[in-house]
């Protein structure tokens, strides 16, 4: 299993953790499997009142997609199919609170996962980046969803400086991506802590009010999202291309921390 449950951190709350660390939490397909299956199940668990989602270690909390992953995709043009979009507790119809607590590197793919959660704790020497462009391929989905949460501007930087800058946890709180910085260590506490008290409000009131600001920006990031996959397709490079470029990583040096 992929996926680690602790339900006795604190009352009517679940705390979930990815548990591959030795590959930085990447997801394979395995792991995306693990995620939908779960968050449909807590659905119908009615102990679990909300959830706290990290990643196992100190490394990272996740860094998307693991690269040895093989996605089967179908022959035709118009149909694309992308494993992550699965993996969010709103794509899986879960309405009870999820927060999640990072510890070290965020990048890529893990952006669909802190898209839909409600908040983001982080630990101080947490970092935030998105590679996609320095290898090649599109950040769509993962820019969308990160539009939601930061200035134009900021999502912008990330998106386009690929690997070559990070977000600090510093950076990320000051334009609202996190909401509590942490020392290190102490992310999934910070966020235990918050979970408890929102796990001991009425669930229906507080199912609600996660649907009410959820809707408040749904409509534009489904209009944005049904142009990803065009964009992605006309914008990647080859997969033997872009294996090339991630091969190569490294060759430029360390990334700047802002």
């Amino acid at each position: 299993m992929a996926l680690r449950t602790e339900r006795g951190a604190a009352a009517g709350v679940v705390l979930v953790t990815l548990d591959r660390p030795a590959k930085l939490n990447a997801i394979d397909l395995e792991t995306a499997g693990e995620l939908a299956s779960l968050w449909r199940e807590l659905r119908y668990d009615e102990s679990v009142r909300a959830a706290v989602l990290t990643g196992a270690g100190t490394r990272a909390f996740c860094t998307g997609i693991d690269r040895g992953a093989e996605v089967p995709q179908p022959p035709s043009p118009y149909a694309v199919d992308d494993p992550l979009l699965r993996i969010g507790p709103k794509a899986n119809d879960l309405w009870k609170p999820v927060i999640a607590a990072v510890e070290g590197m965020a990048c890529g793919g893990a952006f669909y996962l802190l898209g839909e959660a409600e908040f983001v704790v982080a630990s101080r020497e947490a970092t935030f980046f998105d590679p996609h462009t320095t290898y090649g391929m599109v950040s769509a989905y993962e820019a969308i969803a990160m539009a939601q949460r930061m200035p134009y501007g900021e999502v912008a930087r990330m998106s386009l400086m690929g690997t070559a800058e990070r977000v600090s946890a510093e950076r990320a709180y000051a334009v609202g991506l996190v909401s509590e910085v942490t020392e290190p260590g102490g992310a999934v506490a910070a966020a235990l802590r918050s979970a408890a008290v929102i796990a001991g409000y009425p669930t229906d009131a507080v199912q609600g009010t996660v649907r009410a600001v959820w809707s408040a920006k749904e409509a534009a990031r489904t209009q944005a999202m049904a142009q990803a996959p065009a964009l992605i397709a006309l914008g990647n490079l080859p997969p033997d291309r872009q294996a090339e470029l991630f091969g190569a990583r490294g060759a430029s040096g360390v990334p700047r921390v802002r």
